[in-house]
């Protein structure tokens, strides 16, 4: 999903014009940066939280030529999902009952031992 379909989304759930749900839509990614840049977390109860993440400065290798550079110390911005993002993308599968397990175990083969010689 891109921003114009978010846009429409929120526009067909809230009855506004794609237009105004696309500048709501920008204001809130705007604030999210504003915020970030002044290294503040954004946290949205039952979404998750953006957080700002520092990477030091390092060396590395350039795969083309295997010679040692220098690479920058720098910043991004990390997301957290929050516990029910994480559980609507992982549902939670219910054990089976006890006699359907039993009786699925029944069910199996059994593996013979070997006769030791």
């Amino acid at each position: 999903m891109n921003t114009a379909e978010l846009a429409d989304h929120i526009a067909g759930q809230h009855g506004m014009d794609k237009k105004q749900a696309k500048q709501v839509v920008e204001a809130v990614f705007a604030a999210v940066v504003e915020t970030a840049v002044k290294g503040e977390e954004v946290s949205l109860a039952g979404f998750g939280k953006f957080k700002v993440a520092s990477r030091d400065a390092r060396q590395g290798r350039n795969p083309a030529t295997g010679e040692t550079i220098q690479i920058a110390a720098s910043k991004k911005l990390a997301f957290t999902p929050a516990k029910q993002v994480k559980d609507a993308m992982n549902p939670v599968q219910k054990p089976a009952p006890k006699a359907a397990a039993k009786a699925a175990a029944k069910a199996a083969p059994k593996a013979k031992a070997k006769a030791k010689k």
